[in-house]
């Protein structure tokens, strides 16, 4: 278990809450020098594994986005030659914010995949190659090249042969407002939706990719507790405590521990401390009063109590 860190200021915190692993927050995008992702390797000073993430073109303007295929060999090389023990080759690709729209596709990012894979494994063979978790949606009503949901996207991975260009399927799970133990009874609208449920994300991406394990990425609980209103588009999260944050990342980390499906599992997130339009601070387990109730029921749940 690990997880998502903005800083290494409660290292305690977290191996109490039994974390081996980091992924430090970057703005590293393709076409950046392999150097900039040494202080994402940080990690390794503050005594945890290393999970380096390449973010997509999200930072970048457009008109100074590079190709999506260009210098990616030299840099996934120069990148696993930093010594990460993890590299999760992009993030949610199958949406416009991290693919240029008019390109989205499960083939096109399989063809990047497979480039990243050899020269990551030619270049350090024990790095843990991830694909990168798409994002979780079933906005798209299927799939275009202007956005795709997760499971055809995922499904459109497998038939370009994607299997064999991963150690690990890439998965996020974030939206979350029961315990991760129920599969129905969302009350929201397609309460019914997998994208709702800790077993519909975990049954759906191991139906496509049966035999690789499944590394959560990013998985989360949101809660207001200690900030104040939610911002437009995440007010499905009201009534989540942060007591109940807690308890449910517990739950989740215990069902982790008993599957054979999960290799990985990073808790997004840590120590955010922005909660303005996009809330990350509000799924910090870090609370505003600086406690971790999520270190104390974590903690437990990997002693196996």
């Amino acid at each position: 278990m690990g997880r998502q860190v903005f800083s290494f200021s409660y290292p305690s915190q977290m191996s109490g809450a039994g974390m081996t692993w980091a992924r430090p927050r970057s703005s590293i995008t393709l076409g950046d020098p392999a150097g900039i992702a040494q202080g994402a390797i940080a990690a390794h000073s503050n005594g945890f594994k290393s999970a380096v993430e390449r973010q997509g073109i999200r930072h970048r303007s457009p008109a100074t986005r590079p190709s999506i295929t260009s210098n990616s060999l030299i840099s996934w090389a120069a990148w696993a030659a930093l010594g990460p023990e993890a590299i999760e080759v992009w993030n949610e690709q199958n949406i416009d914010r991290e693919w240029p729209a008019g390109q989205i596709g499960g083939s096109a990012y399989a063809q990047m995949l497979a480039a990243a894979y050899q020269a990551i494994k030619n270049a350090n063979p024990n790095v843990l190659v991830i694909s990168g978790a798409p994002a979780p949606t079933g906005f798209f009503g299927g799939c275009s090249a202007n956005g795709c949901d997760d499971a055809p996207f995922l499904q459109q991975m497998a038939q370009a042969g994607a299997a064999q260009f991963m150690d690990c399927l890439g998965i996020h799970y974030n939206e979350g407002i029961l315990s991760p133990t129920q599969s129905t009874g969302d009350p929201r609208g397609n309460g019914g939706h997998y994208t709702r449920y800790y077993s519909g994300m975990v049954n759906t991406y191991a139906s496509v990719f049966p035999s690789k394990p499944l590394c959560f990425t990013e998985l989360g609980y949101l809660s207001a507790d200690g900030y104040g209103p939610l911002p437009p588009g995440f007010e499905w999260a009201v009534n989540t405590s942060a007591q109940e944050q807690a308890v449910w990342l517990a739950e989740a980390v215990t069902l982790a521990r008993q599957s054979n499906r999960v290799r990985l599992l990073i808790v997004w997130n840590v120590d955010a401390t922005e909660f303005g339009a996009d809330p990350q601070a509000g799924y910090a387990i870090i609370r505003p009063d600086n406690t971790c109730n999520a270190c104390v029921t974590m903690g437990a749940a990997m002693a196996g109590s």
